[in-house]
């Protein structure tokens, strides 16, 4: 027994040291078990489907263009920073679409691959384009840093063991997929809401980042979130019990790294 523990243990260390990369900016260890061009395949998969099933806004649509019109100068400015740091392979396969779904949840995610989807419930928080820019930095953050794939392999690993991760995936796909909806954050686990923090607080500090670079004033951050904490009335679960940060911590700590996101933001 103790000898197929140090054989599993030693398996573990050789499968993360191989997979081992850092996230941009923050600098931080993350696991990718799972090729990234597999990641973006099931996202064009589920983006796919999500698309069919909702009232997708037409590209004439000034909401739509607005979207849009963020997310195209976000996106050069995540090119940008990732070419000035030598890690354009970051981005590499990725197929930008950004559409806006009429639907009232105040939400917005982005897919690995850059599937951008924004839902009109969140427009009347956000207010202006700048604040939108917020949203879409953040979201789109997530996928630069690949926290979709970090969660996945966590998830593999914790319910498939330290089997080949294309084996396992091949040997239950139902699972797979399961576990993948829950890395993009389409349901989570009691177990991953730490986990979660981490990755809404780095998305955060990117997002002010790359809004900074496309010509957005990161400073509206601020008083977005002060807006998002007054829309939820107090409704919002306590820290602990949640995926994202309390909002009188995500303010708190967007304010202590405001100046270095200005040292990126240059009025267009």
């Amino acid at each position: 027994m103790k000898k197929t523990y140090r054989v599993l243990l030693a398996l573990f260390i050789v499968v993360y040291a191989i997979s081992c990369a850092r996230v941009p900016f923050t600098g931080r260890k993350q696991a990718n078990l799972v090729a990234e061009s597999e990641m973006i395949l099931m996202s064009d998969t589920a983006y796919n489907g999500f698309l069919a099933q909702s009232k997708v806004l037409p590209a004439n649509d000034n909401r739509t263009q607005m979207v849009r019109q963020i997310g195209v100068r976000i996106k050069d400015a995540v090119v940008k920073y990732l070419g000035d740091n030598g890690e354009s392979n970051r981005v590499e396969g990725f197929n930008w679409e950004f559409n806006v779904v009429d639907a009232d949840d105040i939400n917005a995610w982005c897919m690995p691959g850059g599937k951008v989807v924004v839902y009109t419930g969140i427009l009347p928080v956000t207010k202006d384009e700048a604040s939108l820019a917020v949203v879409m930095g953040h979201e789109i953050a997530h996928a630069v840093a690949r926290h979709g794939n970090e969660r996945m392999s966590n998830g593999l690993l914790i319910n498939l063991g330290l089997s080949s991760v294309s084996i396992a995936m091949g040997q239950n796909p139902t699972l797979t997929q399961q576990i993948f909806l829950q890395s993009i954050g389409i349901g989570s686990e009691l177990g991953m809401l730490s986990f979660s923090r981490k990755h809404e607080t780095e998305a955060d500090k990117l997002g002010l980042v790359f809004m900074a670079m496309a010509g957005y004033d990161p400073q509206v951050a601020v008083s977005f979130w002060e807006r998002m904490s007054a829309s939820s009335g107090g409704a919002a679960p306590p820290e602990w019990l949640s995926t994202h940060p309390s909002h009188e911590t995500r303010v708190n700590d967007l304010k202590k790294f405001m100046p270095k996101a200005l040292e990126y933001y240059k009025k267009p």
